[in-house]
């Protein structure tokens, strides 16, 4: 049994007439009949009757049709999928952190999504912290990820975007009246640091490096909302990026003039891996879209 035997079982059923089925098949009509003869011998029934001129389906050959009819249709729809797969349609699995949600990544790929409005693309968006996303990017859980940067020989950190790190202190705090600070003069104050799995926990750990000593972390969360949070509520100051959600809590930013220092953000994607075409595609848009 293949599966141009099962077409022409199709077609014979629909038009009744040998001549006819064979014509829309464009094949000679005795190919059709061996063709019907070889599938009623594997299947050990008789599939059609003559009727005259007319060639009708018996009983298990209305069944097998509602059968085969189930299989072609599922069939042909796996095949018109991987056709939208090859032209750059399908699933794009993206995760990022969750401070890129807000404009970032949403006007990335709406501005992906007009430029490819002739193709089928769906995303799956999912935040987290850089470690979790980067463990789920090695799963295969992802195909890009929008994170901090890591040591990492298996991924590719492509930069696409920067934030402005920035002191926050509560309403109320003696460096409050400042505009802008110099961080060796904030080590005596208690801080509320990222945690140690975060990626941006890294990058404020060498802020301090440069300057050759390092505050004492009264509190180690993984969320700069919840830091933001702590802050205004006077558990301690925090280097943060710097964010819209800031403006509306009881804190004070203030500009660091030392060291002086940027956060960048990366695309990452496996270098062993071969991304779908969407997702290639889409990151081609990024690197070439992207202004660092």
């Amino acid at each position: 049994m293949n599966l141009y035997h099962l077409r022409y079982f199709v077609m014979l059923a629909k038009e009744s007439h040998y001549t006819r089925a064979a014509e829309k098949l464009c094949i000679a009509q005795p190919s059709l009949s061996h063709a019907i003869a070889q599938l009623e011998q594997e299947l050990g029934v008789q599939l059609f009757e003559r009727m005259g001129r007319t060639t009708l389906l018996t009983q298990p050959g209305k069944l097998f049709l509602a059968e085969v009819e189930k299989s072609l249709a599922i069939l042909d729809g796996g095949v018109r999928a991987m056709a939208e797969i090859a032209q750059g349609g399908g699933v794009i699995r993206l995760g990022f952190l969750r401070t890129l949600g807000t404009h970032f990544v949403p006007e990335l790929c709406a501005g992906f999504l007009r430029e490819r409005d002739d193709r089928h693309v769906d995303f799956r968006f999912n935040s987290d912290i850089t470690s979790v996303l980067l463990d789920g990017l090695q799963a295969n859980e992802y195909d890009v990820v929008f994170c901090s940067k890591v040591e990492d020989e298996r991924i590719e950190f492509v930069p696409v975007s920067q934030q402005d790190l920035v002191l926050i202190v509560p309403g109320g705090h003696p460096l409050a009246k400042q505009h802008a600070v110099d961080l060796a003069d904030t080590l005596s104050y208690p801080y509320v640091f990222f945690g140690k799995q975060s990626g941006l926990r890294s990058v404020i750990d060498r802020m301090f490096e440069k300057l050759g000593a390092f505050p004492q972390p009264a509190y180690e969360v993984k969320e700069d909302q919840v830091i933001a949070g702590l802050v205004a509520q006077g558990f301690g100051i925090a280097v943060v990026p710097y964010m819209d959600l800031l403006l509306r809590l009881n804190v004070r930013i203030l500009q660091i003039s030392n060291p002086v220092w940027e956060r960048k953000f990366y695309m990452a994607t496996m270098k062993a891996r071969n991304l779908p075409p969407a997702a290639r595609i889409f990151t081609d848009y990024v690197k070439r879209t992207a202004h660092v």
